[in-house]
């Protein structure tokens, strides 16, 4: 769920190659359950779990290690939610500028900066000198990359910034809202687990391939990303003028124009909500959509990684990382469920939190149960 962005570094295969074998997982989900309550029942809330795992895994990929203090969480919260409210002021952004987002953005800055100066500023002619010895698969061999890419430290700076905001917000976001959906559907729960328990029997830590084989649980992270996709709002200014085939006119349904230069806001939360393309239930949770046939031809129906040039860079790790977490807390706990006494709200009617990303303003509250014999 990274942002999309023209990178030129060869990110897809650096992900892929430093994440292939999942082992990184292992440390940060375990560090997580074993924050996670043992008594029987007990209430905990997910959504701040999910936001430091995310964190802890983003952090360790670029730069190798975690931050030592929460400052830079804390900053970076502050930092995001300031951006959000000049992302909807625009092009008047400038006018939301108070002392503590300032504030934020220096101690979010200071912190990449850093590691910039740790790792040192490469040339392209001192990369490629370098580069086959360099291909260890570190976090270093990427900033190296990225740097030769960059035209001063700022830009490398703003860069790898770019892909940490993507990299943690997002992903956190499909964890939460999925694991909110599950305790409020135990059907979809119970069979989710009887699929893990069928690839995994008593083997712990899935590898891609275990994952690979498990396809209800890709239906429901599709369903998660459907319904409550982490950036619900997107825009692209208008490189030309041209028409639009729909959404003009009294019905919506006549050509409208679009002038060079004019923004374009499209929403893939509404869009996904769209009866003529998922269905008179398209409100509701239901997996099994994705398993039937019914949605084959969907395209461009369904776009929680964008597409095009833009294409999420991250989507398999992405992907993975919320499959992994998944996997391991179903077979860390026998019991995930709502707590006592919470409503059940219909999909849609909750409260939501928009920044940036779309989160639960009520958090992802769950009374869990861990296996007798588990020291996972």
């Amino acid at each position: 769920m990274f942002s999309c962005s023209l990178l030129k570094v060869p990110w897809k295969q650096f992900v892929r190659a430093r994440y292939q074998d999942l082992r990184h997982f292992h440390e940060h989900v375990g560090n997580m359950i074993d924050c996670m309550p043992t008594e029987e029942g007990r209430v905990i809330d997910l959504q701040p779990l999910f936001f430091n795992l995310t964190m802890d895994v983003a952090t360790e990929l670029l730069f190798g290690k975690r931050p030592k203090t929460g400052e830079f969480a804390e900053s970076f919260n502050v930092a995001q939610e300031g951006l959000a409210k000049r992302f909807r002021l625009a092009p008047f952004h400038a006018a939301y500028n108070p002392a503590s987002f300032r504030q934020a953005c220096q101690n979010v800055h200071r912190f990449v900066e850093r590691y910039i100066r740790e790792q040192g500023f490469m040339d392209r002619a001192e990369l490629e000198k370098t580069e086959k010895a360099n291909e260890d698969e570190s976090a270093s061999w990427f900033i190296k990359q990225l740097a030769a890419e960059s035209t001063s430290n700022i830009d490398l700076r703003d860069q790898l910034l770019n892909v940490l905001l993507a990299g943690r917000d997002t992903t956190a976001c499909c964890l939460l809202w999925t694991f909110r959906l599950l305790v409020r559907h135990p059907q979809v729960l119970e069979r989710l687990r009887g699929e893990v328990q069928g690839v995994m029997g008593d083997l712990t830590n899935p590898t891609r391939a275990q994952i690979r084989d498990m396809p209800f649980l890709a239906c429901v992270v599709k369903e998660s990303l459907r319904l409550y996709p982490p950036v619900p709002l997107n825009n692209r200014e208008a490189v030309k003028t041209t028409l639009l085939p729909t959404g003009g006119g009294p019905d919506g349904n006549k050509p409208i124009l679009v002038r060079k230069g004019e923004l374009v806001v499209f929403s893939q939360y509404v869009n996904s909500r769209r009866k003529n393309l998922f269905g008179l239930d398209a409100d509701d949770f239901r997996p099994e959509r994705w398993e039937t046939g019914e949605l084959r031809g969907i395209g461009w129906g369904f776009f929680p990684f964008i597409g095009g040039p833009r294409q999420c860079l991250g989507e398999d790790f992405a992907l993975m990382e919320v499959s992994y977490t998944i996997v391991r807390l179903l077979q860390t706990y026998s019991s995930i469920e709502m707590p006592k006494g919470e409503v059940i709200e219909p999909v849609d009617t909750e409260k939501q939190k928009l920044t940036l990303v779309l989160s639960s303003a009520d958090g992802c509250r769950v009374a869990v149960t861990k296996h007798a014999s588990s020291g996972k």
